[in-house]
């Protein structure tokens, strides 16, 4: 390893700006928020980023894009601008979290048979 290589800080500032291109966001990130799902619908290409790689291949299955951004180990901000490139490309599909409310009866009998205690 080089001086220079040893001088680079893998987590530092420079690193982020470099990964995304020293943008910081788009429109398509607006659109997404830490429990948005994201599911990759196509295989990696040679020659793409290894950022929009890693995404792709965690993406097997949808996840969050606070998982995205755990399993990659960068901030969400960073995931988003990354993600948005992958839904322009079409590569990803970004999904609402499935918000399923508990049955109303059923509460209102868990609270009839509590009372009844």
């Amino acid at each position: 390893m080089s001086e220079s290589d040893q001088d680079w800080d893998h987590s530092g500032p420079e690193r982020l700006y470099v990964i995304t291109g020293g943008r910081t966001g788009s429109e398509e990130q607006a659109e997404l928020d830490l429990v948005t799902l994201i599911v990759a619908l196509e295989e990696s290409q040679p020659g793409m980023q290894p950022e929009h790689v890693a995404i792709l291949r965690v993406c097997r299955s949808p996840l969050s894009v606070a998982e995205i951004s755990a399993h990659l180990a960068l901030p969400a901000s960073v995931v988003g601008v990354l993600l948005a490139d992958l839904l322009t490309d079409g590569r990803v599909e970004a999904r609402a979290p499935v918000s399923k409310l508990p049955d109303l009866a059923l509460i209102e009998a868990v609270i009839h048979g509590l009372q009844k205690l």
